[in-house]
């Protein structure tokens, strides 16, 4: 198969396996949103999906989160971890979005990057999901898997999502990426991988991967 025919074989994978793509974070609008990506750093969307239900219940917008002292929204938070860092970033990008875009979320990368506990990721998934700008967020599972379909070197995130820019139709960006998520977590997974369920490495993975599979296998 010739690269392009290995994008459109995951390409239209993907579309078979999910026709309908469930959204992973909970959320009712831009700004929960934001706040849902941000506690979901290093933790998982299970127990963020859990959370933030009643952290929203008392406050799912800027002015009412600055109601609350950022000691209330750790508390609130605190099982999803990194708990002191998140209060604070929730707190402090509240009072910047009411103070310099009247309580909305701004719909760019510098702007959202700009924000306190907003990196390039969440920005990425906020200009998607909400705004349905194209960006391809990279999370764990689509670093792995661009790896392992030899699509990037698998160096750092960076350089995965300038290849998966690359590679993609932008038009896809969006779809694409949530999908991706889903089948590394459903068939490719880090830990507990069997391949012969994860019919898109079977079927172009890269060689070197594919050959400490199934030596692993043997021992």
């Amino acid at each position: 198969m010739t690269k392009q025919e290995k994008v459109e074989f995951v390409i239209n994978t993907l579309n078979d396996l999910y026709p309908k793509i469930p959204i992973p974070l909970d959320h009712q609008d831009p700004y929960t949103l934001l706040i849902a990506v941000l506690l979901s750093a290093q933790s998982t969307d299970v127990r963020v999906n859990q959370i933030t239900p009643l952290l929203f219940e008392r406050a799912n917008n800027p002015y009412d989160m600055i109601k609350l002292s950022v000691e209330e929204i750790r508390e609130i938070i605190k099982p999803v971890g990194l708990s002191p860092m998140k209060s604070k970033g929730i707190y402090g990008l509240s009072k910047i979005l009411i103070d310099k875009y009247e309580g909305k979320v701004p719909q760019t990368y510098e702007a959202l990057e700009a924000l306190p506990a907003v990196g390039h990721k969440t920005a990425a998934v906020v200009l998607s999901q909400a705004f349905g700008i194209p960006a391809f967020p990279v999370d764990t599972h689509i670093h792995r898997l661009m790896y392992r379909w030899n699509f990037s070197n698998g160096k750092n995130v960076v350089q995965t999502e300038k290849d998966a820019k690359r590679l993609f139709p932008e038009e896809l960006w969006n779809d694409l990426h949530l999908q991706i998520i889903w089948y590394g977590r459903e068939y490719s997974p880090a830990r507990g991988w069997d391949l012969e369920k994860d019919v898109i490495t079977k079927t172009i993975g890269r060689k070197t991967v594919l050959d400490d599979y199934f030596k692993k296998k043997k021992k």
